[in-house]
Formats: C-alpha cells, sequence, structure tokens
C-alpha cells in the first residue's frame, strides 16, 4: 500500500509539474496554439493512463491472454508518456529552485529592486534544458519501440582457462536468453535477422537460458520450425526460466498450469534443444569432455525450482564446468566460492531494456542496477566466471533504449 501511495504521488507530481512548465514556457505563445498544447497534454494523458490501468484491473483475466498487442501498447505508452513528463517536471523543478534560492540570496542581500517585465519573463534555463532532454528520451524510447527492439548486436568474449581440456581449445558458444517469444507477436520477418545472425557465426553449441514465453506454450507454437531452424555443429541446450512455468497467469489452474509446462517442455525438443531439468551432461570431443550443467530457475523473490546437488550429481570436482542458470542470484547464493564452476551463463534482468553503455568512457547504467548488483555482461570474482545475456526479446516494455537486444557469443582458449 505504501508502495501504490508513491506511485500514486509520483504520477499526480509528473502530470501537474509537467503542465505547469509547459505552461510557463508557452505564456508569451499565441492563445490557440496554447490550447492545442493543453489538451494534447491531457489527451495522451488520459489515454495512457486509461489504457495501463484498465489492463491492470483484467490482470485477473490474465490466463485468456494470448495475444500481447495491447498489453504492449498499455505498457509502453504509459512508460512513454510518464517518464517523458517527469523528467521534463524534474528540470522544471530545478528551476524554481534555483528561482527561490536566487530571491531569497537578494531579498537578504540588498534591497528589494522593482520587479522587471523582462526579470518576470526570465530565461528559464533548466525548462528549456529538460525540454531538449525530454524531446531526445522521447525519440530514442519511440526508437526503441518501433525498431530498437530488433536492432539484434553480436557481443563478444573470450575467455582463458588453465584447466580447459585441450581438444576444447577455441570451442565457439551461441548464448542467448530471454526469447519472451509472445511479445513479438509473430512478426516473424523482424525477428529472423536475429535468427540469422546466430547461424552465421558458425558456433558449436548453443546454450538458451530460459524465458522462452512470457506465460503460455501456445506463444512458441508458431515459431517452432524457425527455432529449429538455428544450427550449431554439435548440440543446442536450454533451461527454463521464471515465466515458463506459467506461474503467472495459471497458479488458480493447476490442471491448465500442468499441460502448459508438457508442452513447453515437448517444444523444445521439437525445435532441437535439450533441456536440462537440475542435469548434466558431458560434451566430448576427441575424448576429452566437459561437464554442462543446467538447473532450473532459482531466484532471490522468485520461485524457486532449483537443485544444485541434483544438478551436480555425478560430476567430478575435477570436471571442466559450465553451468546453465537463469537467474544469476543463484551463482551470487550457491556457486560464488563455493564451488569450482568455471563459468555460468545467465540471463534474467534484460538489462531493464533502458540504460547506456560507452565501454570505452567506462560508463555502465541500467536502473535494473538498483535490483541487480550483477546484470549485465561479464563478472569475474576469485577465478569463476558469470556472463549475463541482457535477452534477445522483451517484455512489458515493448521495446529497447540504449540496451539492444544481444546475441553473446563466448570463445574458449586454453591458457
Amino acid at each position: 500500500m505504501v508502495r501504490g501511495i508513491l506511485f500514486i504521488l509520483l504520477l499526480v507530481f509528473a502530470e501537474a509539474y509537467a503542465f505547469k512548465g509547459l505552461k510557463v514556457m508557452s505564456i508569451s505563445m499565441d492563445p490557440i496554439l496554447r490550447k492545442v498544447i493543453s489538451w494534447s497534454f491531457w489527451i495522451t494523458t488520459v489515454v495512457a493512463y486509461g489504457s495501463f490501468f484498465y489492463m491492470l484491473s483484467r490482470r485477473s483475466e490474465m490466463s485468456n491472454f494470448k495475444s500481447y498487442g495491447f498489453f504492449n501498447f498499455a505498457v509502453g505508452f504509459f512508460l512513454i508518456v510518464f517518464i517523458s513528463k517527469l523528467l521534463f517536471a524534474s528540470f522544471h523543478l530545478l528551476d524554481d529552485l534555483m528561482y527561490l534560492v536566487r530571491y531569497v540570496i537578494q531579498k537578504f542581500s540588498s534591497p528589494p529592486e522593482a520587479e522587471t517585465h523582462e526579470k518576470l519573463n526570465r530565461v528559464q534555463f533548466f525548462n528549456q534544458v529538460g525540454l531538449v532532454a525530454t524531446a531526445a528520451l522521447l525519440g530514442s524510447m519511440l526508437y526503441g519501440v518501433t525498431r530498437g527492439k530488433y536492432a539484434f548486436r553480436v557481443l563478444q568474449e573470450k575467455l582463458a582457462f588453465k584447466d580447459l581440456p585441450d581438444s576444447f581449445d577455441g570451442l565457439r558458444i551461441i548464448h542467448i536468453s530471454d526469447m519472451h517469444i509472445g511479445s513479438f507477436n509473430n512478426n516473424f520477418d523482424d525477428v529472423q535477422p536475429g535468427f540469422d545472425m546466430i547461424n552465421a557465426l558458425e558456433p558449436d553449441y548453443i546454450f538458451f537460458t530460459g524465458d522462452l514465453v512470457n506465460n503460455f506454450a501456445d506463444e512458441a507454437e508458431p515459431w517452432i520450425d524457425r527455432l529449429a531452424g538455428l544450427k550449431a555443429k554439435y548440440g543446442k541446450f536450454s533451461i527454463l526460466g521464471n515465466h515458463d512455468y506459467g506461474d503467472y497467469a495459471l497458479s488458480q489452474f493447476p490442471a491448465k498450469k500442468e499441460l502448459n509446462f508438457k508442452r513447453l517442455v515437448e517444444i523444445h525438443k521439437e525445435a532441437g534443444f535439450k533441456l536440462l531439468r537440475n542435469e548434466n551432461v558431458r560434451l566430448e570431443r576427441n575424448g576429452q569432455s566437459i561437464s554442462l550443467l543446467g538447473t532450473e530457475n532459482w531466484g532471490l523473490g522468485f520461485h524457486q525450482y532449483g537443485d544444485l546437488e541434483k544438478t551436480m550429481s555425478g560430476v567430478s570436482p575435477e570436471d571442466f564446468k559450465i553451468m546453465l542458470s537463469h537467474d544469476p542470484t543463484f551463482w551470487e547464493e550457491h556457486l560464488k566460492g563455493k564451488t569450482n564452476v568455471h563459468l555460468t551463463m545467465s540471463g534474467h534482468t534484460h538489462g531493464a531494456q533502458f540504460g547506456v553503455e560507452l565501454p570505452s568512457l567506462g560508463i555502465k547504467f541500467s536502473p535494473v542496477s538498483l535490483r541487480y548488483k550483477r546484470w549485465g555482461g561479464l563478472y569475474t570474482e576469485g577465478g569463476q566466471h558469470l556472463y549475463i545475456n541482457r535477452g534477445f526479446g522483451f517484455l512489458a516494455f515493448p521495446g529497447r533504449v540504449g540496451m539492444p537486444p544481444e546475441i553473446t557469443l563466448i570463445e574458449f582458449k586454453k591458457a
């Protein structure tokens, strides 16, 4: 309830202060233009908030949602409107605070001066900067929901290990995660270039670390042939993510949930993926092998189906080990410093689908960093590696801003 009240207060602040800022900035404009601006402001507000809260009011009917078109629109339009107004309102607040500070200083440092017309209509630096920043953000978000979510990129990492079996020197692994395939609404032509990029890399293995769907196995049905078209020389392996169990839509319908889950497991097989459910397999080459471990979803604050003991059953302590775990908190809580797993591959965070990453300048930020200490890319501690893929698809916000969909190529070297 407290968070709900704070959220509502934030909405009220964004709307009221953004509208006040627009009124101040448009005070010298033609009256008709001012009315157009005011009406446009409130019409977008009504549409954004109306569709969003209508969608929320139907959450109890989520088990019937098989198309995410309206869901994507409601969440996306609301976030675009709200975040843009919040940003502009923040700059307008800064402008008012600066004016207040200047007024107090003048009040107590010298005799009051008569206000001039120029002072009353001062150049409002923060308002203008805020308007430019809001326009830039709005443009980025609009790009993100139209083309940014299909701007697939390949990120490459080369990892060297002293105890890597010689036969696996040069091993090439494609790591993908979080397809959330239902969010694409069967836009095959827009997604296929991402699949083509994977095949063009000619990997030895493809590892998928969970969240194939949003809620329903049905979402993946039209994509089976295209998923089967992903090629790897020696095999494709997958695990489950928190969205794959049907917990968010079918928890009140146990029979439906069971059938849905059974079908999803079958789809992994039909798409050519070996689904690992708290189990391990040996990847062999020229008489040597490494152990691939796949745990079911385990995450702080989520359902915890993962079982480390079962996953590592039969694995020798001397084996070279790769772990697939959807949620990176599994690495933090169970693997780091407690096992000798060499590399863990995760997803889950999506990089919040929003952020700024400029490695050459040492800039790496996403709002998801407020929730997860490790949220994207490679992390190494005590000789153990964790790689977090930022996701191939999207969820809730129907786009990606500064956080393109990711295909990761990891190459192994003998140190």
